[in-house]
């Protein structure tokens, strides 16, 4: 599976903080409280954007940007930077008749549930902003249609295309990331590191050792050992199991009726016993009791599950 799709496992919008604006000057934004990752893109019109993580000076969005946020933070998304003076009101109503200036602009939060997803926090700044280009284009024309009228099953549709606008944010600003960047996501452009990393990632139930991985990259144990460790902060060995309990927490959150020792099997190891002790040293509870404490209402991100 390729390392970015991995990423985006369990982001998904549920419907809840997504919609389509008219907004008329003067008016404010700020990201949702609760939100792991917040979305703005105008359609029409555009905005700036002010805060910590957006740099020095306001930045403007324009129409076909897409700004995405990284939790709550102190951002504010307004129809002016404020310099120009006050802005309105935090969160207007949506004017019965749009007057001129108007601004039409799409908006969705997002939950970031299990914690492979949750390792997409770990790679993101505070905010982003991936400019207007032909690749979104036309799913912004669509999510614009769709969310302006109310065809049926129309919430269903729109949480797709949200995602959907969110993926191709999200993959412009990985692909135009330069290579070597710090930790593991950066290092997988390394020639070295890189083809251990993908082969760890695609086949975590092989019995891997440090000589193979070395064959993987083509180079001696010692020379990968040190370039990985440099680059992704931890020895190859540590870092696959860290990646296997990490699969091995989703697997259990996500499949209720998956014994502990297919689980086990799926990640690399040979029995439950075995599988079962490093998983308790590693996350501070047994798989089972880890499961339980997965209710259907629980983002699994922590060292336990927390209330949705």
């Amino acid at each position: 599976m390729d390392a970015f799709d991995e990423l985006l496992r369990g982001i998904r919008a549920n419907g809840v903080g997504l919609g389509r604006r008219e907004l008329s000057p003067p008016w404010v934004l700020r990201p949702v409280e609760d939100a792991s990752l917040t979305l703005y893109t105008p359609v029409r019109g555009g905005g700036w954007l002010t805060g910590a993580g957006a740099g020095p000076e306001p930045l403007r969005v324009a129409a076909g940007d897409t700004v995405v946020v990284r939790g709550p933070g102190p951002f504010v998304l307004a129809d002016r930077p404020p310099s120009a003076g006050p802005v309105g009101p935090a969160e207007p109503a949506e004017p019965a008749e749009p007057v001129g200036d108007t601004t039409v602009l799409l908006s969705g939060t997002y939950r970031v549930r299990g914690r492979v997803a949750g390792r997409l926090l770990d790679v993101l700044p505070p905010v982003l902003v991936v400019p207007g280009g032909d690749g979104c284009a036309p799913v912004l024309d669509l999510l614009d249609a769709q969310a302006a009228g109310c065809p049926p099953g129309q919430q269903v549709v729109l949480d797709r295309l949200f995602d959907w606008v969110l993926v191709c944010a999200l993959r412009e600003w990985f692909d135009g990331r330069e290579a070597g960047g710090e930790g593991w996501f950066g290092a997988l452009g390394d020639e070295t590191v890189g083809p251990a990393l993908r082969a760890m990632h695609a086949a975590p139930d092989r019995p891997w050792t440090l000589a193979a991985l070395a064959r993987e990259a083509g180079v001696s144990r010692t020379t990968l050992a040190g370039r990985f460790t440099r680059l992704v902060g931890a020895p190859p060995l540590a870092y696959l199991t860290d990646w296997r309990m990490t699969l091995a927490a989703d697997l259990l959150a996500e499949s209720p009726d998956t014994t502990v020792a297919v689980v086990a099997r799926r990640v690399g190891y040979a029995d439950a016993f075995g599988f079962s002790a490093a998983f308790k040293r590693f996350h501070g509870l047994s798989p089972t009791a880890y499961r339980a404490s997965c209710r259907p209402d629980a983002d699994c991100v922590g060292a336990e599950c927390a209330p949705a």
